[in-house]
């Protein structure tokens, strides 16, 4: 009965199958497009923290010292922003120390050698 061949059915046709290829490809274009994601955020945030570096090393670099009192309260805040290592620290915490002089009073005298070169020592220290 296996061997009766019937002339208007016809025989199976092998069809190629990709299934298994495109899932495969599916999940590595998945996977490397997951990455691609990861490396732009990280340096999205990376170069982020970077330029607010150079933005507040600008902003430090720029600044009027005639105005004592305003440079005071700027130096103090952005060189506690700048700071990346235990010099820079010991550095800024020096001169935030000389700065309190030029802080919380009502008038000041303008900013003395001293302090001036605690400035100039710190940001010659810093490095963007």
């Amino acid at each position: 009965m296996n061997d009766l061949k019937i002339h208007d059915i016809k025989g199976l046709v092998e069809i190629p199958d990709f299934t298994q290829y495109l899932y495969m490809a599916l999940w590595v274009l998945g996977i490397v497009f997951f990455f691609v994601i990861i490396f732009f955020i990280f340096r999205y945030f990376y170069n982020k923290n970077q330029n607010q570096r150079k933005n507040y090393y600008k902003i430090l670099k720029e600044l009027d010292l005639s105005n004592a009192k305003k440079s005071a309260y700027t130096i103090s805040k952005y060189s506690r922003l700048l700071v990346s290592n235990e010099r820079e620290q010991k550095l800024c915490e020096e001169l935030i120390e000389a700065l309190d002089n030029y802080k919380y009073k009502k008038e000041v005298e303008p900013l003395n050698d001293e302090v001036k070169i605690h400035f100039g020592k710190f940001m010659d220290n810093i490095d963007v």
